[in-house]
């Protein structure tokens, strides 16, 4: 038996180890939304599509038809997109915190592969 795109969409939300508030969440759209479309009470559309193959990096013809890899060849890291769904749930000023926090991280690493090369 085939999946649907239904069908498809839950095991990428799956796959992701998101639930459905965090899965809805990164793409804006309710839980409930969500839901109606995994148990097919709501039709998938292609704006829906479109998104997720933009937010996640699905292969179009695996959401579509079931056919190829679930990723396309440049997979989005499951790691990030679980910082942005925690991300996304902070208010402004702690997002700031966030970013200026990475920021300084990605400076010390070139500081120490700079210096790590020149050894």
């Amino acid at each position: 038996m085939e999946f649907s795109v239904n069908q498809r969409i839950k095991e990428l939300r799956e796959k992701l180890g998101l639930n459905q508030r965090e899965f809805s969440k990164l793409l804006s759209l309710s839980g409930g939304y969500i839901a109606g479309i995994e148990v097919n009470l709501r039709k998938v559309n292609d704006r829906l599509i479109k998104l997720i193959i933009s937010q996640f990096g699905v292969n179009e013809e695996w959401l579509r038809h079931g056919k190829g890899e679930m990723f396309s060849k440049k997979k989005i890291d499951e790691k990030a997109i679980k910082i942005l769904s925690l991300y996304k749930d902070l208010p402004p000023h702690f997002q700031d915190v966030v970013l200026g926090t990475i920021e300084l991280l990605r400076k010390a690493n070139e500081t120490e592969n700079k210096r790590k090369s020149a050894k």
